[in-house]
């Protein structure tokens, strides 16, 4: 479903300022994989999805969504094979729209709108369904600004409107780290179970190695723009946070010494 071959991406080249973010990169991902990504700050998380996303073009390398070559693709085009959802829970969704509107435009993303729009109740009575499911009691708060909501609630519904159209890749960029330990576990929760409904190919960049290890059934660390560590199988479901440090320390040939991704 994924195919990263051998992408380099450097910025600012040529100036003071140049840094090679992506070195080399390569990354296979089957359909269905849900895959953790770990790395420190630089590490090169975030360009690597940023780069499947199509936000900026890579240096060299090509990436490739299920079967086909999407580098060149501006980001608007990619956009339909994609879900994505961000660390900020105020992206992703329109404040000043209703709960239904937004789940409404997710539904419609890539077809042609003319003048006549709105909601259907068929389209409601849908959203209600799947509002249920996420068990936070929003499917009797369909006309509910979305601003009005949590940090939670949003990122609960921005996660749905991700998935809606069930992408051929999934990208979930630290989408847990602005929100509380007991909100961060019920939108993790609600991630593991519309992941698995949906059978969706995942890339979920964390911060925390507790997280990184409970939940897909691959783990990669990445440092200075490569993949140094890729676990998976009854290796991972036997992982504790001490085996992933000594790990990196025996791969690295340094100590780990993010604090906030250690203690989570």
């Amino acid at each position: 479903m994924l195919d990263i071959k051998n992408v380099y991406k450097t910025f600012n080249p040529g100036t003071i300022n140049e840094k090679t973010a992506l070195q080399g990169l390569n990354l296979h991902l089957d359909s269905g994989d849900f895959v953790t990504v770990i790395g420190g700050n630089g590490a090169g998380k975030s360009t690597m999805l940023n780069a499947i996303a199509g936000v900026w073009p890579v240096d060299r390398g090509s990436i490739l969504i299920d079967g086909v070559n999407v580098t060149r693709w501006p980001e608007h085009k990619r956009a339909g094979l994609l879900g994505r959802v961000f660390q900020d829970p105020m992206t992703g969704t329109a404040a000043t729209m209703q709960i239904d509107e937004n789940l409404a435009l997710a539904a419609r993303r890539g077809e042609f709108r003319g003048l006549k729009w709105g909601v259907t109740r068929k389209e409601r009575e849908r959203y209600q369904e799947l509002l249920a499911d996420l068990g936070l009691g929003l499917e009797g708060r369909l006309t509910s600004k979305v601003g009005l909501l949590s940090g939670g609630q949003r990122q609960a519904v921005t996660l749905l409107m991700a998935t809606l159209k069930e992408p051929k890749l999934l990208l979930l960029d630290e989408h847990t780290a602005a929100l509380d330990p007991k909100t961060a576990a019920k939108v993790l929760e609600l991630t593991d179970k519309i992941v698995a409904k949906n059978h969706l190919t995942t890339l979920m960049i964390t911060h925390n190695m507790r997280d990184a290890i409970a939940h897909g059934n691959r783990l990669i660390m990445m440092k200075d723009g490569r993949i140094i560590l890729d676990i998976a199988g009854q290796e991972k479901r036997s992982l504790t946070v001490e085996d992933l440090l000594e790990k990196f320390s025996t791969v690295s040939g340094e100590e780990f010494v993010n604090d906030r991704m250690i203690l989570g």
